[in-house]
């Protein structure tokens, strides 16, 4: 073995996979897809209305169906990585992406449609997973950092860019027929990342254990009906869900108490749960980090709905348009992301910290000039704001997932970064429904600068939560010993 494979060498002796920055490309690859079908959409779905003749409430079933059968799939996605092995688990899921996707293009009237994007949206939940499975897996020590910096940037820029994406596709191929080119364009894109991957990924170990001992049923289902009362009224809010479906909240809390309580049980028992409580107890900054993320992104997530109703309804851009405008939070997040993944090791929640606090700056900046600029300069205006609170953003998600996920253990890595995921997504539901209707309250008056920042100021606030989260976490790690902590792997539990 020559000077250098011993210097890649991590602590534990043992030699990285020399694959592993190519299997890295292919997965964000994969994971951009899938992210990006959360916004994409939303610039395409009066197309679709025309040219499918369907109603507003059934198409918009085409962008909450996908949001909800994602964010119901994260956590089970994850475990069954875990349990099967992640190569297997990312080849399988993004088969299924990319066969759904091709039916979505394909679908005859809005109820395959309607139908496909359910099924796309499982598997988008199955693949997400496996991408910080695999960074948990492939990478150590700064390398790790780095790939949640890129892994982080492709989660940022996949979030902003959809809506620029989306008018560009629909320009270049019609408003008849484009909107079914934003789901083909899955299509080769993902039958090339699934030909690399099947080559580059690493294959499983051999399981430990029995298929059936392993995969938690009952927990799947304790906690799908959990996350399901939860979104549900929260995707359905523009169709009045949260005064039709609130009773869904009780039924949701009374499912989730329910799990915890099962999931105990396996563990006493000595049996693999689905989502271990003691990832939550017993690993030093997950906890924090995950309500961190959930609060972070009902700011950030939010943020891009009111945006696309105040530049296209209050001042008359097209749906190009309107991605343009906020095109610099978009490149700021991705500039910063890549950056901060190289900072984190040195940096940790300092970075965090910085750049809740250049988010919250720049959003209450935009609340601010929306009321006092002329309506013709205002898609100037608030660009250097957004370019500011992108920086701050991408300073926030890849510095967080590291920290969060740095002492899971690995092989509970898929289920963890599912749970964080997960936690991800319903705060984007929330503060999607929380922001939209704040916007649409305010804009009944025919105030759209107004309605905008008063969304922004919302904005602000969950930010702010976040801010008092990671300063409370900064202040905590000085307290905790930055030992390397020796973990004993065992067959029962990983935390013993």
């Amino acid at each position: 073995m020559t000077s250098r494979q011993d210097a890649c060498r991590d602590a534990a002796g043992v030699e990285p996979d020399p694959r592993r920055w190519k299997a890295l490309a292919v997965t964000l690859v994969a994971g951009f897809m899938s992210l990006l079908d959360v916004s994409i959409v939303n610039v395409a779905l009066p197309s679709i209305q025309r040219g499918l003749d369907a109603t507003s409430g059934e198409v918009q079933w085409v962008v909450s169906g996908y949001a909800l059968t994602f964010g119901l799939m994260l956590v089970s996605g994850g475990r069954l990585g875990d349990a099967l092995g992640r190569r297997r688990m990312f080849l399988i899921a993004l088969s299924s992406f990319v066969l759904t996707s091709a039916l979505a293009g394909a679908a005859p009237d809005e109820a395959t449609l309607v139908l496909a994007r359910l099924l796309q949206g499982f598997a988008a939940g199955m693949l997400t997973p496996q991408n910080t499975g695999l960074i948990q897996d492939l990478f150590r020590g700064a390398e790790r950092g780095k790939a949640f910096g890129l892994f982080g940037a492709t989660v940022g820029i996949s979030t902003a860019v959809g809506p620029v994406l989306g008018g560009l596709i629909i320009a270049g191929f019609g408003e008849q027929d484009g909107w079914r080119w934003v789901f083909f364009v899955n299509i080769p894109i993902g039958a090339v990342a699934l030909l690399l991957a099947a080559r580059l990924l690493p294959p499983a170990g051999p399981r430990r254990r029995r298929l059936r001992t392993e995969i938690d049923l009952l927990g799947m289902v304790l906690l799908g009906l959990a996350v399901l009362g939860v979104l549900l009224p929260l995707v359905q809010s523009e169709q009045g869900g949260l005064s039709r479906l609130w009773w869904m909240f009780p039924l949701a809390a009374v499912f989730g108490f329910a799990f915890v309580c099962w999931e105990r049980h396996r563990v006493r028992r000595e049996r693999p749960p689905l989502l271990d409580p003691r990832l939550f107890t017993r690993t030093p900054g997950y906890a924090t980090g995950a309500s961190l993320g959930a609060m972070y992104f009902c700011g950030f997530a939010g943020i891009w709905l009111v945006f696309a109703l105040f530049f296209q309804q209050g001042l008359g851009y097209s749906p190009l348009e309107s991605g343009l405008a906020v095109t610099p939070f978009a490149v700021g997040s991705a500039a910063s992301a890549a950056v901060a993944g190289r900072l984190v090791a040195r940096w940790r929640r300092r970075l965090t910290v910085t750049g809740l606090a250049l988010v919250g700056i720049g959003l209450a900046t935009v609340a601010l000039i929306v009321l006092l600029v002329p309506a013709d300069s205002e898609g100037a205006a608030v660009a250097l704001p957004l370019l500011v609170a992108g920086i701050g953003g991408g300073m926030v998600i890849s510095p967080n997932t590291t920290l969060t996920l740095e002492r899971v253990p690995p092989e509970l890595a898929g289920v963890a970064g599912g749970a964080l995921q997960t936690g991800q997504r319903i705060g984007t539901a929330i503060g999607t429904a929380v922001l939209a209707s704040v916007f649409h309250a305010v804009a009944a008056e025919g105030r759209f600068p107004a309605a905008l920042s008063a969304a922004m100021l919302c904005a602000v606030a969950f930010v702010g939560c976040a801010f008092v989260l990671a300063v409370l976490e900064l202040r905590r790690e000085p307290h905790r010993s930055h030992a390397k902590i020796t973990q004993k792997v065992t067959a029962s539990s990983p935390f013993e």
